[in-house]
């Protein structure tokens, strides 16, 4: 879970046979949060031999683009920071050129950048210089070249930063692969080294360095007789892709058909299905290369033109994928390609929770603590990401024969910064959890917190401890605000008086139809579970007869019958 993008540099950059060298490279790879917002800029730029200010250009464009790219809102996509940014240096170099030089030629330079954030490559380039990447030993130009040939020895650039006011920029966008290998140079490189020859210095076992050296070598022994800069650059690492990534990627890959017991799939061998539904299909599969038992889910064909559907089933693989605890599934991050739409989950052996209730109508206290714990724990790893589940209950948590609890299913899963499905948020009618273990803000058509989750949580525990509903009765499907305020908390000692006063008081606040009124979060509610709280201890005493009716009403009666044995005596005497 602490993958991050990481990747190898070198530079080189010479004037050769010039006087002075007009290129400009540039690079920055930043740490920790700006990694991930804005991704790592790399750049080359190639000013204009016949400008008369080329070299100022082409350093005004990459120290300005580099600098102004950082000091863009988060909220911007590289797109649009980069047209904006690049729009106005083109602005500045055009009136520059005009003003200082008296010429349409005055500061131009060609431009060609690389953005790496997350798992995708962002491409932005006018003029002649180049981005080649190398993939499975195959070399590919990325970019194409913004040159007007009007012979064969003579040409010109009819698109450049500085020439024009109007500023048209190829961008295009590919994915990333670990072990990718971009090369950015100007055209005193690219003009003057065989295909050939760069594909096999490429994919030579040389280091990045050497691989520099050789193909600037390879160009100078050409004759090159223009300056002479290129950037090499490898990608090392990549972190899991961010959601958009995933859809955008996944759309393309068609439904996986029916499966069967010992078909194949990607190098999985298909055991047996054990779940199927109108949306889903659940299989027991073997990892070949590693023998091991996994689980497919697999999106129903019947969805297969359902664009939000396709949304929905690709943001649960993804929420899954950024949990790493062991009260949670872990969703596999496998480093196969996958051919069709699917997801892969570790194997639980056990049964769901609901199941065990089933087998174990009224358990103890002490047994009952340990599997709630382990509840919050899976439910604390989802909100230290700002996720929540939103569908806690018994059919979602999973209890191996050891104990070990684990929290399953994210189909519900809310994420901060990511807005909630369309089709969810359009229909104020659409309850995200389940009837009877969804907080009733929820019923109002309110957004939930961590104090959703919680409410889930504190039904389960007293539905553990009590064999029955909180509130005593199902709640409605549509709850309205009447309904809610006529619900009343039924105190656990009518159904279980093993359970203290001062834990049943502790389930009492985190099912407060207030929010407000609930414990502030999960570990917090645990604590009183586990530690008599005074304040609970105080306050849960409550008369005898609503504590215990029946021993009430028994001594009534055992009282009444002796009061008319003693009156029968008098009356016989």
């Amino acid at each position: 879970m602490d993958k991050k993008l990481e990747i190898s540099l070198t530079s080189l950059s010479d004037k050769g046979v010039k006087e002075d060298n007009d290129d400009c490279l540039g690079a920055q790879i930043p740490s920790s949060h700006i990694l991930k917002n804005k991704g790592i800029v790399i750049a080359i730029a190639d000013g204009m031999s016949s400008s008369e200010a080329g070299k100022e250009a082409s350093h005004a464009c990459i120290n300005g683009f580099i600098s102004d790219y950082y000091s863009t809102p988060d909220s911007w996509t590289v797109q649009n920071s980069t047209q904006k940014i690049l729009s106005a240096l083109n602005n500045w170099l055009y009136s520059r050129g005009h003003t200082d030089y008296q010429s349409a030629k005055g500061m131009v330079t060609t431009l060609t950048i690389l953005i790496l954030k997350s798992t995708t490559a962002h491409l932005f380039h006018i003029g002649d210089s180049r981005i080649y990447r190398v993939r499975d030993q195959q070399l590919e130009q990325l970019t194409r070249d913004h040159r007007v040939w009007i012979s064969n020895h003579k040409n010109y650039l009819n698109r450049a930063m500085g020439i024009d006011l109007h500023l048209d920029i190829d961008y295009r966008k590919v994915d990333l692969e670990k072990g990718d290998l971009f090369l950015l140079s100007t055209d005193g490189i690219h003009d003057f080294i065989s295909e050939k020859s760069l594909k096999n210095t490429l994919n030579s076992s040389d280091s990045l360095k050497q691989k520099c050296h050789h193909i600037f070598q390879q160009a100078s022994d050409n004759k090159s007789d223009d300056n002479l800069s290129l950037q090499l650059l490898s990608i090392n690492n990549l972190p899991l892709p961010e959601e958009k990534e995933v859809i955008r990627k996944a759309q393309e890959r068609p439904f996986p058909p029916p499966l069967e017991a010992d078909m194949l799939l990607d190098g999985y061998k298909i055991l047996q299905e054990i779940h199927a539904s109108k949306r889903t299909q659940i299989y027991i599969a073997e990892d070949q290369s590693t023998h091991q038992k996994v689980i497919l889910k697999t999106p129903s064909i019947n969805f297969e033109d359902d664009e939000y559907f396709i949304e929905q089933f690709l943001h649960e693989e993804w929420a899954g994928k950024r949990i790493a605890s062991p009260y949670v599934l872990q969703v596999i991050n496998t480093e196969k390609t996958p051919r069709t739409l699917y997801y892969v989950t570790e194997f639980l052996e056990g049964l769901t929770l609901r199941q065990w209730m089933d087998q174990h109508p009224l358990p103890s206290v002490d047994t009952v603590i340990p599997i709630v714990e382990q509840i919050a724990k899976g439910l604390r790893a989802f909100h230290r990401l700002e996720m929540l589940h939103q569908d806690l209950k018994p059919e979602n948590i999973i209890i191996s024969p050891t104990g070990q609890v684990k929290i399953i299913d994210f189909g519900s899963v809310k994420i901060a910064g990511i807005n909630e499905l369309k089709k969810q948020s359009d229909d104020p009618d659409t309850l995200l959890g389940t009837v009877n273990y969804s907080a009733p803000e929820f019923y109002l058509g309110h957004s939930g917190g961590e104090r959703s989750d919680l409410y889930s949580l504190a039904v389960i525990t007293y539905e553990l401890l009590n064999n029955n509903l909180p509130f005593g009765k199902e709640m409605p499907e549509k709850a309205t605000m009447r309904q809610l305020s006529q619900l009343n908390y039924v105190s656990s000692i009518h159904l279980n008086p093993m359970v203290p006063n001062w834990m049943d008081g502790a389930l009492k606040k985190s099912l407060s139809l207030d929010v407000k009124m609930r414990h502030e979060d999960v570990f917090e509610f645990l604590h009183d579970l586990k530690h008599p709280n005074p304040h609970f201890i105080n306050t849960m005493t409550s008369p005898l007869i609503e504590r215990n009716p029946i021993l009430v009403w028994r001594s009534i009666s055992l009282l009444l019958l002796s009061i008319n044995f003693i009156l029968l005596y008098y009356l016989v005497r």
